[in-house]
């Protein structure tokens, strides 16, 4: 029998520990509040045990995180004291770890994080570069901090109010950049690089700004009941499965733009590269279409930014390509992100099915969401087909991954906001 496993090491006794704390986390969970939690969930939470245990044991900073966020959550619980009105009343809940206030941290974080990482890659100040990853940790802990802790405000609201954070776009919002953010942390640290960092924060501080203006322009951060629809242990599963798949799509994007970025960095014409600045200047204006008087000034000052974000990269093309990874290096992290992220959103399509015919009846009724997340599932099922069997490769297949950062966006907001069905709880 082979010893052989994760980095060639076996778990040890710190393995075994952050196991039993997890077991234990679990039963005190079961205790405290499992009069709220029927079979399914029970189901779920100790399933949840072995998972994490497993992901901790394959990639040790994530242990780490871990500890430190069930940390925070429980003091932050104990601060709370049974009582929602403790958030305006705590100084270290108001300003550091209640739900609002933790999120607020993470927007900021990852935006210093972002131009942590592109001052270390334009100016080759590691130092930098290192305060680029330690901001999206620190970014990534208070994320995490503040869903947690939110699951938990919603109960103090009422038992017929609490519900897992992961029901509405705010939420999701959030998962999102913690997932995107995670899997690039995983990759940085496997391949040894962080000149990635400043291509992958920019889909990240995207999502940031939508969350900013989300939740002041809309309110959006205010905890709602659950719609009925939403009643349902399935959408614990559903969702999280679904945004592993938007976020490691979207990793998937920003890799292949550093790909492009790369392959040009010797060009001296602005003709080969007119079809990417477009393609990122279409993806920055996609917010444009959100509607009303203070949106569009918000909006269109994204849109200015962001393009002239794009056209200075492309301008310091030769610079930034130097210290890139080589194009086999990017090439795998673009494939490996989208197979992972191929593989959960075929998962969370198939629960989604499930839970239609659950709440409604049917699998499938062709649902304009429905149908977007199968045109977002068959756009890279034929990459990955192409890829394999085809051997597509180069700039055809960074190119595709941008283009399908374009339609799951669509699928993720523009149905939202366009079309309406089963799921028009989710408009913006």
């Amino acid at each position: 029998m082979t010893d052989v496993v994760a980095g060639g090491r076996k778990p040890d006794w710190t393995d075994v520990v952050f196991f039993l704390l997890l077991a234990c986390g679990a039963a005190f969970a079961l205790h405290r509040v499992g009069g709220h939690m029927d079979y399914y969930d029970k189901a779920i939470l100790f399933g949840t045990v072995p998972a994490l245990a497993w992901l901790g044991w394959l990639w040790r900073p994530l242990r780490s995180m871990m500890v430190a966020v069930a940390l925070s959550t429980g003091i932050a619980i104990l601060a709370y004291q049974g009582s929602a009105v403790r958030a305006e009343q705590s100084f270290f809940l108001k300003y550091l770890l209640s739900s609002q206030s933790a999120i607020l941290w993470m927007c900021a974080t990852f935006c210093i994080a972002m131009a942590c990482y592109w001052l270390g890659l334009l100016a080759r100040w590691k130092t930098a570069s290192w305060l680029g990853t330690a901001f999206s940790w620190t970014a990534v802990f208070f994320g995490t901090t503040g869903l947690l802790v939110r699951w938990h405000e919603s109960y103090l609201l009422g038992a017929d109010v609490g519900h897992i954070p992961v029901s509405n776009l705010y939420e999701v919002i959030v998962l999102f950049c913690l997932v995107t953010a995670l899997f690039y942390l995983y990759y940085e640290q496997k391949y040894g690089t962080r000149s990635l960092g400043g291509f992958v924060s920019l889909v990240i501080t995207a999502a940031v700004a939508f969350l900013l203006w989300y939740s002041f322009d809309r309110g959006a951060h205010e905890i709602q009941p659950l719609v009925p629809a939403l009643q349902s242990w399935w959408m614990k599963l559903h969702v999280p499965a679904n945004f592993i798949g938007y976020g490691t799509f979207s990793l998937a994007a920003m890799v292949a733009f550093a790909y492009l970025v790369k392959i040009n960095g010797d060009t001296t014409s602005w003709k080969k590269l007119t079809p990417l600045f477009l393609l990122g200047v279409l993806l920055a204006a996609e917010p444009l279409v959100f509607r009303g008087s203070q949106t569009s000034a918000y909006w269109m000052i994204y849109f200015g930014i962001s393009a002239v974000a794009i056209g200075a990269i492309l301008l310091a093309r030769r610079r930034i390509a130097e210290h890139l990874p080589s194009l086999e290096v990017l090439d795998d992290i673009m494939y490996k992100a989208i197979a992972v992220g191929f593989a959960f959103f075929t998962v969370a399509t198939v629960l989604g099915a499930l839970w239609a015919a659950d709440a409604w009846g049917a699998y499938w009724q062709w649902d304009p969401k429905e149908t977007w997340a199968l045109i977002v599932w068959l756009n890279y099922a034929a990459w990955l087909h192409m890829r394999l069997m085809k051997g597509l490769r180069g700039a055809a297949s960074a190119y595709w991954a941008l283009v399908g950062l374009l339609i799951t966006g669509f699928a993720f907001l523009g149905v939202n906001m366009f079309l309406s069905g089963l799921h028009s709880y989710g408009e913006l």
